[in-house]
C-alpha cells in the first residue's frame, strides 16, 4: 500500500484548496444570512456552482464515469483527500455537486439505472439542475437492520403503489429536491434478504407529503432531514430501480464509498477544529501562562493530531481496498472506519469547545456544527453498535477459522 499522492491528485487539492480559499470562505457570511432569511437553497450555492464548473472541479467523486458523463474519473483513494478538503465547510460539496444523498443516488443509477432512467435523472443530477434524496430509514421500526423496513411497494399492472413513511430523509426539503430513491418490500414472503426493492419516486406525485423538516440537535438544516408519508403514491413500473428484490444489495452497494466520502469531510472538519483549538490555545492567556502550556491543553492538541492521522490512514486504506477488490474485500474496514471517525470528531471539537471555553459552544464558531455533525454520524448509515458487531463477528470468524493454531504460544506456560 502506498499513500502518496499523485501529482494528479496534489495538483487538484492545490485546487480545490484554491477554490475554498477564493470563494467558499469569503460567501460563508452571505450563506449564513441567505439561510437565516429563511433560504432553503441560499443562492450564493448557484454561483460557486457555475464557478466550479467551469474550473473542472465537478462530480470529483464518481469513478468510472461514461466519456460522455462530465467529471475528473477519480478512484476512491484519488478522491477521498478532495472531499476531505471539501467537508471543512458543511454545505461546501454541493458547489462542486459532491453532496451526500446525491453523491450516492448517482452511484446508484450509474450502476443499475436504466437508459431511460439514466436520461431522465442521472443526467440532470450530474448536471446540477436537481436534487434529490434517499428514503430508507423509518420511524416504526429500527432502521438499523435494513430487513426491517415496512414500506410497501405494490405492483398494480403498469405501476408500483406506495404505502408507508420515512424520516430523517436528508434532503427533503431542498426546494430543488425532485425525486426520492424509496427502499421498501415488494414481497413479504421472499427471503429476508430478498424482500426490498427500490423504485424512483418523483416528489410531486400524488400520494406523496413532505409532513415536516425535522430539527437534529437543536440544529434546523436548511436541506431538512425530513418525515415523508406515502399514501397510496403510485409510479410508473419503469421506475424500478434494478430488478424486484435487489434493494437490500443495491444499498450495501450505495453504502461503502458513500461512508468514505462521510468519513473524509469528518476528517476534514476534524483538522478545522484541531486549527482553531491550537490558534485559540496560542492566543488565550490563563494563570499567567498561554493555554498551550497547560498539560492537560497540550495534551488534547497532541493527541487529536495522532488521532486524526490514524482515522485518516485507515480511511485511506479503506479506499484502497475498494478501489482494488470492491465492497465485500472492504466490508471489515468500512465498518472501522465508520465507527470511529465520527467518534473522533465529536471528542476533538468537545476539546475544542473545552479551549474556546463559552465562546466555543456559540455560533460565533464553527464548533457547535462541527460536534453536531459528528454526533449525528454516530447514527446515519447506521449506528455505531452495528458496525462495532460487524467488525466484531468478522473477527470471531476468523479466530474459529484459526482455532488452536495459537496452542504453541502457551508452550512456555505449559513447561513451567
Amino acid at each position: 500500500m502506498d499513500f502518496e499522492y499523485s501529482d494528479k491528485v496534489k495538483a487538484l487539492q492545490r485546487k480545490v484548496e484554491d477554490f475554498m480559499d477564493r470563494y467558499v470562505l469569503p460567501a460563508i457570511p452571505r450563506w449564513s444570512r441567505e439561510v437565516a432569511e429563511g433560504s432553503a437553497h441560499p443562492p450564493v450555492i448557484d454561483e460557486l456552482k457555475a464557478l466550479a464548473r467551469s474550473d473542472g472541479l465537478w462530480n470529483l467523486f464518481l469513478p468510472g464515469l461514461g466519456a460522455d458523463e462530465p467529471g475528473q474519473r477519480l478512484t476512491n483513494l484519488e478522491y477521498a483527500p478532495l472531499a476531505e478538503i471539501m467537508g471543512r465547510v458543511p454545505w461546501a460539496p454541493e458547489a462542486f455537486n459532491c453532496s451526500a444523498p446525491d453523491t450516492g443516488n448517482m452511484e446508484i443509477l450509474h450502476l443499475f439505472a436504466t437508459p431511460g432512467q439514466k436520461e431522465r435523472w442521472l443526467a440532470p443530477l450530474l448536471a446540477g439542475e436537481i436534487r434529490s434524496c434517499f428514503a430508507m430509514t423509518e420511524p416504526d421500526v429500527a432502521s438499523s437492520d435494513a430487513t426491517n423496513i415496512q414500506t410497501r411497494i405494490e405492483r398494480d399492472g403498469g405501476h408500483y403503489v406506495l404505502h408507508g413513511r420515512k424520516w430523517f430523509i436528508s434532503g427533503a426539503a431542498h426546494p430543488n429536491c425532485r425525486f426520492a430513491i424509496v427502499m421498501g418490500q415488494t414481497d413479504a414472503s421472499a427471503d429476508v434478504h430478498r424482500r426490498q426493492s427500490m423504485v424512483i419516486v418523483p416528489l410531486d406525485t400524488p400520494g406523496v407529503e413532505v409532513i415536516r423538516n425535522i430539527p437534529v440537535m437543536n440544529h434546523l438544516s436548511p436541506e431538512g432531514h425530513c418525515e415523508i408519508v406515502f399514501r397510496g403514491a403510485r409510479v410508473p413500473a419503469a421506475n424500478l430501480v434494478h430488478e424486484p428484490g435487489s434493494g437490500f444489495a443495491i444499498a450495501q452497494a450505495r453504502l461503502g464509498p458513500g461512508r468514505i466520502h462521510h468519513c473524509m469531510r469528518s476528517i476534514g472538519q476534524c483538522e478545522l477544529a484541531l486549527a482553531l483549538m491550537a490558534e485559540r490555545a496560542s492566543e488565550r492567556k490563563a494563570f499567567g501562562r498561554a493555554l498551550h502550556q497547560h498539560a492537560n491543553v497540550a495534551d488534547w492538541i497532541a493527541q487529536s493530531r495522532i488521532e486524526i492521522d490514524q482515522a485518516r490512514l485507515l480511511v485511506l486504506k479503506t479506499a484502497w481496498l475498494i478501489d482494488r477488490s470492491g465492497n465485500k474485500a472492504a466490508a471489515k474496514e468500512i465498518a472501522m472506519i465508520k465507527a470511529l471517525v465520527p467518534r473522533l470528531q465529536t471528542q476533538v471539537c468537545d476539546r475544542a469547545m473545552q479551549v474556546f471555553g463559552a465562546m466555543g459552544l456559540s455560533p460565533d464558531t464553527p464548533l457547535p456544527m462541527l460536534w453536531t455533525l459528528g454526533r449525528v454520524l454516530r447514527i446515519a448509515d447506521g449506528p455505531d453498535e452495528v458496525h462495532l458487531r460487524s467488525v466484531a463477528r468478522q473477527e470471531v470468524a476468523a479466530a474459529a477459522e484459526r482455532r488452536g493454531a495459537n496452542l504453541p504460544y502457551f508452550a512456555a506456560a505449559q513447561a513451567r
